[in-house]
């Protein structure tokens, strides 16, 4: 990207997509995990620090990691198994899955059908295991008596929400729905969107709910209007 190159070669696009799957994977898995993380925080604070011990971390965060790349290994070789006989022009930013498949000449249905089956259990899945651990927070937050308490908590709660909507939201309708109802200009958007986007907005959205980095922002623009 620096380089403005328009070529690479095919062990590093492979290499490509294969990461680009295992980190996606992960984030998904992760945001499973902290979703689980503020349900034992606000419907069992007593117990936290005994239910999420550094040994249920490191487990919980090992798992995702191991489990998405085992997964991104099995699309890998399924790839592998195709030939493909050009035009080797990827219309897309990078080595993006679903336009690597549109250059094989083989069949590719059974790579359709792993993408679509590992959508189910990677997107649907978790976003499930969110929505269930959400609504328990719910139920737990209109339960909490003072005004203060029920805004604290789902001060908590709104930044990974914002974050679990922006990525499964843009990801499902990338993945799950028929690739003819998206044209490709629009899934080189949306796919734009859930890799780069989301990321960059991630350190925004988690550091704006803290505190002590308001702030030391309200701080830096203080002295910088003054200057």
């Amino acid at each position: 990207l620096v380089n403005q190159k328009r070529t690479i070669s095919f062990v590093p696009c492979i290499m490509q997509t294969f990461l680009y799957l295992g980190f996606a994977a992960t984030e998904c898995l992760i945001l499973v995990a902290m979703s689980y993380d503020r349900f034992v925080a606000i419907c069992h604070p007593l117990q936290y620090s005994v239910i999420m011990s550094w040994r249920v971390c490191f487990v919980l965060a090992g798992t995702s990691w191991v489990f998405s790349f085992l997964l991104a290994l099995v699309h890998l070789i399924l790839i592998l198994r195709l030939p493909f006989c050009g035009p080797h022009e990827i219309n897309h930013f990078f080595c993006e899955i679903l336009s690597v498949l549109k250059l094989a000449c083989a069949d590719t249905r059974l790579n359709q059908m792993v993408i679509f089956g590992t959508c189910v259990f990677i997107l649907l899945g978790p976003l499930c295991l969110v929505l269930v651990s959400y609504s328990c927070i719910l139920f737990a937050i209109l339960r909490i008596q003072s005004r203060e308490g029920r805004r604290k908590a789902f001060s908590t709660c709104s930044s990974h929400l914002c974050v679990v909507g922006l990525y499964f939201g843009s990801a499902i309708v990338m993945y799950m729905t028929p690739n003819s109802s998206h044209p490709e200009e629009q899934q080189k958007i949306l796919s734009l969107f859930y890799s780069l986007f989301n990321p960059m907005l991630n350190p925004l959205i988690y550091s704006l709910r803290n505190a002590e980095v308001k702030g030391a922002l309200r701080r830096v623009l203080y002295k910088q209007r003054h200057m």
